[in-house]
């Protein structure tokens, strides 16, 4: 089911993905902190302006490809982004190094499939850019066709397979000091009992 259709704007798209997401109705664009749901407890980190930069043009991205907010679907959009290059965006780099590595493990098969895609687009928002006053005037199957989201899917060759598995290694190594961390801060928590 097409949740945004291409006849709609991609200003009412992006406040139906907004109102959907919970974003608020600015995306938290002006919020201080980003918080990133896991249970139990949710994640905080700052949502400094090379984030927010990055994150306008994700946004746009999640509402034509159609990956959801969930943890799988963030997986999705950040293998497609990075399959499809974050240019100069260190920020978009650096959090879909994450979002890649967390799909690994909660969503192997769709993280692959959104990187093929990738590989297929024809560009990204992070490259050919985007003038926000213009998101009245733009459908979303205009930016689906400017991004080339309706390609078919070709079986993977041996250079994508390759290139998926050097994307895992960074996005690993991502993920590597969170045993560390926990194993501090439950040794800083826990009264001593020596």
């Amino acid at each position: 089911m097409v949740r945004y259709p291409d006849d709609l704007s991609l200003l009412e798209a992006r406040n139906l993905f907004f109102r959907d997401a919970k974003l608020g109705p600015d995306g938290g664009y002006r919020d201080r902190w980003v918080r990133v749901e896991t249970k139990p407890v949710p994640f905080y980190f700052p949502n400094w302006p090379a984030r927010v930069a990055a994150a306008r043009l994700h946004d746009l991205h999640h509402i034509a490809a159609e990956y959801e907010t969930d943890w799988p679907g963030e997986a999705e959009i950040a293998a497609w982004e990075m399959a499809s290059g974050c240019a100069r965006y260190h920020a978009a780099w650096v959090l879909n190094f994450g979002g890649f590595g967390a799909g690994l493990v909660v969503a192997p098969k769709r993280l692959f499939r959104a990187f093929l895609r990738g590989r297929r687009a024809k560009t990204n928002l992070y490259k050919s850019g985007f003038d926000e006053s213009r998101l009245n005037d733009i459908t979303v199957g205009m930016l689906r066709d400017q991004l080339g989201l309706r390609a078919a899917f070709p079986s993977a060759s041996a250079t994508d397979v390759g290139l998926f598995f050097l994307c895992c290694i960074p996005s690993v190594l991502a993920w590597l000091p969170l045993p560390f961390l926990t194993v501090i801060l439950f040794w800083l928590i826990m009264p001593a009992k020596f």
